[in-house]
C-alpha cells in the first residue's frame, strides 16, 4: 500500500473513532452545562482540568509521542522488533516512575498550581478552595493519561491506531456515569465530575493493554534502565515541549487573563473551544497523528522526495476539510450553541457570549489544523529546536494580542489573540520547513487551499439563503433546532462537494477512493 493509501487510511480510522469520542464529549459538556451552567463550580472545574490536560499535551502527547515515534521507527527499521520493543519497555517503565513523582507532586502543591494558573480566583475563598480540591482529585489522571500516550506512540508506529483513538470513549462515558450516580453523593456536586475523571484514566490506560500484548510488547519483561535511545528521545523531547503544544499553551494564557475578566469567561471560553476541537480532532489531529509514522519511515530511509509529497498531500487534505468547517461553525455559531448547551443553567446571555468566542476561536481552526501537519514533519526529522523556536515567538504574540484585545473584547479578544498567534505560528513553521527541505510543493497547497476557499464561501452563502427559506432562523423548540442545524449541515456538505468535484478537486477524489475502497472491502467480507 502507498504512503498515501496508508495515510488517509490510517486517517479515516483516526478520524472515525474521535468522532464517536466527540460525540460522547458533546454529551459529557451538554450534561455538565446542564448541571453546572457557567458559574463557579464549572470555572472551577474546568482550570483544574485543565492542568492535568495541559500536561498531557506538553509532556505526553504533545512532546513524549512525537519524540518517541521517530526513535522507535529507526529502531524498527535499523535493528528489528526485538530491540525496538525492547527500547519501549525502558522508556515504559521509566516513564511510570517520573509520572509517578509528577502526580504526587502536584497533589503538594496543588494550591501554588491554581494560584499560578488562575490568579483571580484568590479574591473568591470558595471558588479557590474548590479548584485546590478538584485538582488534587484529578491530578493521577496524568499518570494514567501519560503511559496512554506512550502506548498510542508503540501501537501507531506499529500501524495500529483504533485503540489509542477510542480511548477518550471511555473518559467520556465515566465522567457522564459519575455526574449522574455520585453527583448527590458529595456535599460540592462538581466532586463527582472530578472522580469520573480519574476512573476514565484508568480505564483509558486499560484498553490499551490488550493491543500492547498482541503486538509483542509485554510492559512487565525486564529492559535496561539506561537504555542508549532515551538520551536521543530526552533531547528531542525537552524542547518539543513547548514546540508541538503551542495552541495548548495559548490556551492557557487565555485561561489565566480570563480568569481576571468576568465570572463565566472561562466557560465561554471553554465551550466554544470544544467545537472548535470537534473538526480538529476528527480531522486535523486524526491526520497529524497518522502522518508522522509515514514521515518518519520516509526519514529513516532518507527519501526526502517522499517526505515533499506526503506533507503537501497531508496539508491540502487538511486544508480540504477544516476551512468549510470553519465557515460552517461561523454561520451556525449560535444555533450549534443553543441545540448542544442551552438549557438549564446555560441561559440565553450565556449562549450569545459562547457564541462570541467561537466565532474568533473559528477564524484560527486552518491554522490550528495545519500546524499539527507541518509540526510532525519537523518531528519526523527529528528537528526539535526549529518548531520551539516558532513557538516562543507565537507565545509572545499571543501573550501581546490577549492584553490588547481583552480589554475591549473581553473574553472574545483572548479567543482572537489565541487564532491570529496560531495563523503567525503556521507561517513562520512553513518558511523554516522550506528552507529545509527546498521543495514543499507550495504551489498545489496554495491552489488547493484557494479551491477549498471558494467552495467554502459560496457553501457558506448557500446555508444563509437555506436558512432564510426554512424560516428556521431564531428557533429555540429543541427538535427545530435538529432539524435546522441537521438541514443546514447536510446542505453544507452536499453544496461544497458539489462545488469540489465542479472545481476538480484532487482531494475529493482521495476521499472517494477511500470510501469506495471501504465499501468494497465490506462486500468482500
Amino acid at each position: 500500500m502507498s504512503e498515501k493509501k496508508e495515510l488517509t487510511r490510517a486517517a479515516g480510522v483516526v478520524g472515525s473513532a474521535t468522532l464517536l469520542s466527540r460525540i460522547l464529549g458533546f454529551i459529557r459538556d451538554m450534561v455538565i452545562a446542564s448541571f453546572f451552567g457557567a458559574g463557579l463550580s464549572a470555572d472551577a472545574f474546568f482550570v483544574a482540568f485543565r492542568i492535568p490536560n495541559l500536561l498531557r499535551r506538553l509532556f505526553a502527547e504533545g512532546s513524549l509521542t512525537v519524540a518517541f515515534i521517530p526513535v522507535f521507527t529507526e529502531y524498527l527499521a535499523g535493528r528489528g522488533r526485538k530491540d525496538a520493543l525492547e527500547l519501549a519497555g525502558s522508556v515504559f517503565h521509566l516513564l511510570s516512575l517520573i509520572l509517578t513523582a509528577v502526580t504526587l507532586l502536584g497533589i503538594l502543591f496543588a494550591p501554588l498550581i491554581v494560584r499560578v494558573m488562575a490568579p483571580g480566583f484568590a479574591l473568591s475563598a470558595e471558588k479557590y478552595e474548590i479548584t485546590v480540591l478538584l485538582t488534587r482529585i484529578m491530578f493521577p489522571y496524568i499518570f494514567f493519561i501519560g503511559l496512554v500516550a506512550l502506548s498510542m506512540g508503540i501501537l501507531n508506529a506499529l500501524g495500529h491506531f483504533a485503540a489509542p483513538a477510542l480511548a477518550p470513549v471511555f473518559l467520556n462515558l465515566a465522567m457522564i456515569f459519575s455526574i449522574f450516580t455520585l453527583s448527590s453523593v458529595f456535599e460540592k456536586p462538581v466532586v463527582a465530575l472530578a472522580i469520573g475523571v480519574l476512573i476514565g484514566g484508568a480505564l483509558q490506560l486499560a484498553l490499551q493493554i490488550p493491543f500492547l500484548l498482541r503486538k509483542g510488547f509485554h510492559f512487565w519483561k525486564k529492559a535496561p534502565w539506561r537504555h542508549p535511545a532515551i538520551k536521543r528521545i530526552g533531547l528531542l523531547m525537552m524542547p518539543a515541549v513547548l514546540g508541538s503544544a503551542v495552541y495548548q499553551v495559548n490556551i492557557l494564557v487565555g485561561t489565566l487573563l480570563a480568569s481576571l475578566l468576568a465570572e463565566g469567561s472561562i466557560s465561554y471560553l471553554y465551550y466554544a473551544d470544544r467545537l472548535v476541537q470537534f473538526p480538529l480532532g476528527i480531522f486535523a489531529i486524526a491526520v497529524g497523528t497518522a502522518v508522522l509514522p509515514s514521515l518518519s519511515r520516509q526519514a529513516a530511509a532518507d527519501d526526502m522526495d517522499a517526505m515533499q509529497d506526503t506533507f503537501a498531500y497531508a496539508l491540502r487534505f487538511v486544508f480540504f476539510i477544516t476551512i468549510p468547517a470553519m465557515i460552517g461553525l461561523i454561520v451556525l455559531r449560535v444555533p450549534i450553541i443553543e441545540l448542544l448547551f442551552k438549557r438549564g443553567a446555560f441561559d440565553a446571555e450565556t449562549t450569545r457570549l459562547t457564541a462570541d468566542a467561537l466565532l474568533y476561536y473559528a477564524l484560527g481552526l486552518w491554522a490550528f489544523s495545519g500546524v499539527r501537519v507541518v509540526v510532525s514533519t519537523f518531528y519526523a526529522l527529528q528537528d526539535t529546536k526549529t518548531p520551539v523556536k516558532v513557538a516562543c515567538l507565537s507565545m509572545l504574540a499571543n501573550i501581546g494580542l490577549s492584553l490588547l484585545l481583552m480589554g475591549p473584547m473581553r473574553h472574545g479578544g483572548l479567543a482572537l489573540a489565541t487564532s491570529l498567534s496560531s495563523m503567525l505560528n503556521l507561517i513562520l513553521l512553513v518558511w523554516f520547513l522550506k528552507k529545509r527541505l527546498g521543495r514543499i510543493g507550495a504551489g498545489s497547497i496554495l491552489k488547493s487551499a484557494a479551491i477549498s476557499s471558494a467552495a467554502s464561501v459560496l457553501m457558506g452563502c448557500g446555508i444563509w439563503l437555506f436558512v432564510g427559506m426554512t424560516g428556521l432562523e431564531g428557533e429555540t423548540d429543541f427538535i427545530r433546532l435538529i432539524l435546522y442545524v441537521g438541514l443546514s449541515v447536510l446542505g453544507g456538505v452536499a453544496i461544497y462537494g458539489g462545488l469540489s468535484f465542479v472545481f476538480k478537486s484532487r482531494e475529493l477524489a482521495a476521499v472517494a477512493g477511500m470510501i469506495g475502497d471501504r465499501l468494497r472491502g465490506a462486500e468482500k467480507s
